[in-house]
């Protein structure tokens, strides 16, 4: 029992250092605004502020559009600077841009404060998985990120069942209060990096011996084994991220022809299944190749799609339904996988003094495939190829798994987590 205990949450926090606690203790909060207004931004526009339905979605589109153009300067500033600074301008930002965007009846003003908040997407990732990594180190750095996933889903569910009781489209204020609410949750960890953590720069001066010349952007994708974690990268976001914003909600309503409820059913019970199972699983992968695990991640998810291509053969009834979601709960275990692998990864692949830029890789190529997705699967759905639909997100599953495989080969034992954990488990 002691041994399950320590294993566990009660485990985790008490072997975190005082540092990694402070950071932690703000996702929820933050994620929790998040979620209070992310299912609901695109009804704001378009119902309460009266935009089109086309404008609302081209506007939507700026948070990817802006997240991309500022993720590249981003992660060279994080090198240079300190991943506090960084993220601290990112909070700022969020605050800024939800507070703006709250109070926008006119599209320009709207664009303005979703342009805001996608500056904190660009510069959330690099900066904090940045300084995550100079925190906690080993098998706690790559534990610290699976949690890290659970919270975030958990902030997000509560934000979004909370928001769906409060919001209401016949009474804007309710909305202006929710995007005021979700400002506000950002400067939480604002306060904290400015307060017990204020002491943390997240920078690591390069080592005398290291060439500058090879810190560039060019330099290190010239390296194939990042080269092939951020193709790995991007078809996880394809397959994955992108197509639970397009291509899920699409072909539930269109080929399982299920209600928008049970849609929204599904993503609590994707939320449920992470939250719960995220420590179970994080535990059972220490010490085992995170590559490995990618590409059990990536038959998880293939196993996910083609349980809902079957709805397909018999849609509209419970059957559908029940399938839909059993869907949510089996990709959601894929994506505790993939949070206690890639995140960990990433950051003992890359020098310490260059974590902002490889984090602003694998960000960069995570948002690509996040934009990719529903383009993909709005043309083939659209046109009615169902079948055609699954048969590439599986075939993307199949190529993480073998872009994995390549990875593999290419790092060293240690920075797949073999050799961390060992020396970790001996301690």
């Amino acid at each position: 029992m002691t041994s399950s205990l320590r294993s566990g949450a009660i485990g985790f926090w008490s072997d975190l250092p005082r540092d990694g606690r402070w950071l932690l203790s703000t996702v929820v909060v933050q994620f929790f605004g998040r979620g209070l207004t992310l299912p609901f931004t695109i009804i704001y526009l378009h119902e309460v502020r009266g935009f089109s339905l086309g404008l609302s979605g081209t506007l939507m589109g700026l948070i990817a559009v802006i997240g991309m153009i500022v993720t590249g300067p981003a992660g060279a500033l994080v090198d240079r600077y300190g991943a506090r600074r960084v993220m601290l301008t990112g909070l700022v930002c969020a605050v800024a841009g939800y507070a703006v965007l709250g109070f926008a009846t006119v599209p320009a003003v709207a664009a303005l404060g979703l342009a805001l908040f996608g500056v904190q997407l660009g510069v959330g990732w690099p900066s904090v998985n940045a300084l995550v990594a100079t925190v906690v180190d080993g098998d706690l750095r790559q534990r610290y990120y699976g949690v890290n996933f659970a919270l975030l889903n958990l902030g997000i569910g509560v934000g979004g069942v909370v928001g769906g009781l409060v919001v209401d489209v016949e009474r804007p204020g309710t909305f202006v209060m929710a995007f005021l609410v979700n400002a506000a949750t950002f400067v939480i960890p604002v306060v904290v990096l400015l307060g017990p953590l204020r002491h943390l720069h997240g920078r690591v001066e390069r080592p005398d011996d290291a060439d500058g010349a090879q810190d560039g952007y060019l330099a290190i994708l010239r390296r194939p084994e990042v080269l092939w974690l951020a193709a790995l990268g991007l078809l996880a976001a394809f397959v994955g991220y992108g197509q639970m914003e397009g291509g899920f909600p699409a072909f539930a309503r269109q080929v399982a022809e299920v209600s928008t409820r049970v849609i929204g059913f599904a993503f609590v019970v994707n939320t449920v299944v992470i939250v719960a199972l995220q420590f179970w699983v994080m535990n059972r992968v220490r010490g085992r190749r995170r590559t490995r695990v990618l590409a059990l991640m990536a038959v998880v998810w293939a196993a996910a799609w083609l349980l809902l291509g079957v709805t397909g053969l018999m849609p509209g009834g419970m059957t559908a339904v029940v399938i839909v979601l059993a869907f949510h709960g089996v990709f959601g275990l894929g994506e505790t996988l993939l949070q206690s692998a890639l995140p960990a990864l990433t950051n003992d692949m890359a020098p310490a003094h260059l974590r902002g830029r490889y984090n602003a890789i694998s960000s960069g190529a995570f948002q690509a495939g996040t934009i990719a997705g529903p383009v993909a699967a709005g043309l083939l759905l659209e046109q009615g190829w169902a079948g055609a639909f699954i048969g590439v997100v599986v075939a993307g599953c199949l190529g993480i798994a073998a872009t994995a495989a390549v990875v593999a080969r290419r790092v060293t034992p240690a920075v797949d987590g073999v050799e961390r954990a060992t020396a970790a488990s001996s301690a």
